[in-house]
Order: structure tokens, then C-alpha cells, then sequence
């Protein structure tokens, strides 16, 4: 009797985890922070630096933050597109931000030289840094044997190893205070295979490696360390994906019947993440999550 009891139970709760994951847009404990977790406005007056600012989840993320009068620095190559980003977030911010609370600072993540002196530059404006949100990169859609290597090392140049030196240069900063906080906006594909995007997958997996590595040296310190993981969402990302071959870009435009999350959704989990701390956020429309879910917590089942 006892046994059958423990048994209904175990087949309860996986009923009820079941049909939750099929009503969410998110992993279950980024969805349970969203309702009880800290509001993004226990961060008002926390200075953001965010790359990738200019479109997308980075810009979606700012508007987010900049409605609970969070500070931003905005980071892209567009400088027009930032402005445009920075007259809609001191919009939104009701009063709460004024000019000087967001600045602008045109960038090319891949330009890895200049990364301290624009870190500097957030740093002489508002003093100090909080938080750095590594958000820049690009997908991809390709054949994996018809990979050209050089698109390897372009894309992880853009996806790695400028998200790996921007950290460093503010771990430097955050090292010094004593506190701070990195994100990183990975995907889904950082968490499972995705196919016809191979030297994008290796490109999370690698983040995840290195994110996970530094959260651990970290451990007892009061630098944390987040990762983002959304799956399809609305923005310009596939049309600016890398293909099969160098310097091309995939060109074909979301459709609006795609299934796919929209940029001010994935924006406002990933505020609601950075807020919390959390280590690792899954974000995606059903049915995804659950087949995240399967993928990770039971392989076995997954590859039938």
C-alpha cells in the first residue's frame, strides 16, 4: 500500500510537470520567478551594459529594464539604430531615466581591441558597471558537410571568442568591486543538437562550456553568471544568419504563421532572469520546452 502510494504519487506530480510545461513559454523555474521571483524593479538605478542593443532580444531586453528605470549602456555597430533604441527606452521609462541615465557606444564586438576602451567608457560615464548582457551574435542555417571552415572560425569568432574577451575585460571590473553579474544570450542549440545549424550549435555548446566553468570558479563569490536559451523568436536573426559559405548571409525573413516567441517576450524573460540571477533560463513556444525537457532529463527516451 505504502509502495502504491509513493507510485501515484511520483505519477502525479510527473502528470501535472507534464501538462505545465505545455502552458508555459519558459522553463518552469524561470516561469515560477516570473510570478514570485524579484520584480525588475529591485534592479532600478543598476547600470545594464547590453550588445547587441541595436535590434532584436538586446533591444526588447533594454525597453524591459528601462521601464523599471534600470541604466543602460547600449552597445552595436548601428549607431543610428541605438539612438533610435535610447529615445524609446527613456520613452518608456515614464520619467524614471533621463538622457544621460543611457548611453550609446558604437561597437564591433569583433574588434577585440577595443572592447576595454569602450567597457572604460561605460565605466567613466556612470561610474561603474552592474551587469554585462553579451547578447550580439548570429545563427546559422546550413548542411553540416558542406560546411566551409572559414565560416567555422567567423562564427565562433563572433559567437565565442568576443562574448569570452568582453567577459574578461569586465570580470576585471567586477573582480575589483567585488561584485557583478554576466549574461549571455545563448539557445536552445547551446542545450541540444540542432540541425542544419552546426557550427552555430558548437558555438553555444563552447559558451556553455566556458560560462559553466567560470560560474563554478565563482562559486561563494558575488559574481554570478547567466545563461539565456531561447528557442525560435521573432527578429531579423535568420535573415542575418551565416550559411555554408563565407561572408553569406541567409536572407529569408521569418514568416508570420512560424511559431516562434516574440522579441519583447524573450526580451522580458530575459530581464525578469537578469533580475534573478538565474543561472540558466530555456525560453521557447510549445512545443518546445517539453521536448527540451525530454532531451535533457531522459536521453534515452529522447533518441528512440
Amino acid at each position: 500500500m505504502f509502495w502504491a502510494l509513493i507510485g501515484a504519487g511520483v505519477f502525479t506530480y510527473g502528470v501535472i510537470y507534464l501538462v505545465a510545461l505545455c502552458l508555459v513559454d519558459s522553463d518552469l523555474n524561470l516561469a515560477f520567478l516570473e510570478r514570485f521571483g524579484k520584480s525588475i524593479s529591485r534592479i532600478k538605478g543598476k547600470v545594464v551594459f547590453i550588445t547587441g542593443a541595436s535590434s532584436g532580444i538586446g533591444e526588447y531586453t533594454a525597453y524591459a529594464l528601462a521601464k523599471h528605470g534600470v541604466k543602460l549602456v547600449l552597445a552595436a555597430r548601428r549607431r543610428n539604430e541605438l539612438e533610435r533604441v535610447k529615445r524609446k527606452c527613456l520613452e518608456l521609462s515614464n520619467g524614471s531615466l533621463i538622457d544621460s541615465d543611457v548611453l550609446v557606444i558604437a561597437m564591433d564586438m569583433c574588434d577585440l581591441v577595443s572592447h576595454k576602451m569602450h567597457f572604460q567608457n561605460a565605466i567613466r560615464h556612470f561610474g561603474h558597471v552592474d551587469v554585462l548582457f553579451n547578447n550580439a551574435g548570429r545563427s546559422q542555417r546550413a548542411m553540416w558537410e558542406n560546411i566551409d571552415i572559414t565560416v567555422d572560425k567567423d562564427l565562433f569568432e563572433l559567437n565565442v571568442f568576443s562574448v569570452i574577451n568582453l567577459s574578461r575585460v569586465a570580470l576585471e571590473h567586477f573582480n575589483q568591486r567585488g561584485e557583478g553579474h554576466v549574461a549571455v544570450t545563448s539557445s536552445l542549440a547551446g542545450v541540444i543538437g540542432v540541425a542544419y545549424s552546426g557550427s552555430y550549435t558548437g558555438a553555444k555548446h563552447a559558451i556553455h562550456g566556458y560560462m559553466n566553468s567560470l560560474r563554478n570558479e565563482k562559486m561563494g563569490k558575488r559574481i554570478t553568471v547567466s545563461l539565456f536559451c531561447p528557442g525560435p523568436v521573432f527578429t531579423n536573426f535568420l535573415q542575418e544568419s551565416f550559411t555554408d559559405k563565407p561572408g553569406e548571409k541567409y536572407g529569408i525573413t521569418t514568416q508570420p504563421t512560424d511559431r516562434r516567441l516574440t522579441a519583447e517576450r524573450c526580451g522580458q524573460l530575459c530581464a525578469i532572469g537578469i533580475a534573478n540571477k538565474i543561472k540558466e533560463g530555456w525560453m521557447a513556444m510549445f512545443p518546445l520546452m517539453p521536448i527540451t525537457y525530454c532531451a535533457v532529463y531522459f536521453p534515452l527516451i529522447f533518441h528512440l
